[in-house]
């Protein structure tokens, strides 16, 4: 089994440190604020003008959403990524909206303040914006989610369109959009070349103009994905895309050094939780082979 690296300190620095006290410090921050209610897309707004950066992370269970929610995150996705490290695909295309309404509205119950936002899976929303529409209902009819996500930009400009005004709040997704793996064959960087940067930005700018209140820019050069941030009124959330987005998002079983073998170039791990649980596991099987659990204090009488 390949050995992850060991967790590593999150870097600290001069320039660092009194952003993240000043978020701490003021009620209204996404991170480290007091507010009590749940976080929405005003607040999402509000931050990009105050120049604030904020953290998103995935999660598909309560107990995990749970314990993020406890850490202060402020947008927890339940994205499709759940196909590779939650369902056992190869990749996020098999991922049903049947997988993700139950997964979502797992999520929200165990959240009180995060903003939770629910990936429409592949085959939902292609067809057009009914079929985005009648999708995205069911999201946040059965499962209470805040918000859903969507891939694709002047291409799904329509969907959004309609799902905004009809009162649903759309996260865009653009650059490397992993429901299409099987036409870039593989997860390529996106957005090199003038011609490729100008599609990308297009197509950031027409989900934005149809009505998106933030986007997501994945495997996209930091240099564009900087321009991009500059370019648009609402946030950028980078994943791969470099330091300038106005937020950051990791699946967290990647961040959290769960997941097995290579992870991508852009993710930090700030903690070997595979070794971790696998200890802990060996340790209990040790003590049933070897009769040292249950001991007393765990046995009734």
């Amino acid at each position: 089994m390949t050995q992850l690296s060991p967790a590593r300190k999150p870097a600290t620095g001069a320039s660092q440190e009194p952003a993240a006290k000043a978020g701490r410090e003021n009620p209204k921050s996404l991170y480290g604020g007091t507010r009590s209610r749940r976080i929405t897309v005003r607040d999402i707004a509000a931050a990009k003008e105050r120049g604030e950066k904020w953290p998103m992370l995935t999660a598909y269970d309560a107990m995990t959403a749970s314990v993020f929610d406890d850490a202060g995150i402020p947008v927890l996705l339940v994205g499709d990524s759940m196909g590779n490290c939650h369902l056992g695909y190869e990749s996020t295309v098999p991922v049903t909206l049947d997988e993700i309404t139950v997964l979502s509205a797992a999520v929200v119950r165990g959240t009180t303040r995060a903003l939770v936002v629910a990936d429409l899976p592949f085959g939902s929303y292609q067809e057009g914006p009914v079929q985005a529409l009648r999708s995205a209902t069911r999201l946040v009819k059965e499962a209470g989610v805040g918000a859903v996500k969507l891939e694709g930009g002047e291409r799904s400009a329509h969907q959004v369109e309609l799902l905004v005004a009809s009162g649903i709040p759309v996260m865009a997704h653009v650059g490397l959009t992993p429901q299409s793996v099987h036409a870039y064959g593989g997860y390529p960087v996106q957005g090199r070349g003038e011609e490729a940067a100008q599609q990308l930005l297009r197509d950031a700018k027409a989900v934005q103009d149809a009505g998106a209140f933030a986007v997501v820019l994945e495997a996209v050069p930091a240099e564009l994905a900087a321009e991009v941030t500059r370019s648009l009124h609402v946030p950028t959330v980078g994943i791969g895309a470099g330091a300038e987005c106005d937020a950051q998002v990791l699946v967290w079983t990647d961040m959290a050094g769960l997941t097995a073998g290579r992870v991508p170039k852009f993710v930090k791990q700030y903690l070997n939780l595979r070794e971790l649980l696998g200890g802990a596991a060996k340790e209990f099987a040790e003590d049933v082979v070897g009769g040292a659990f249950p001991a007393a204090e765990h046995t009734f009488h």
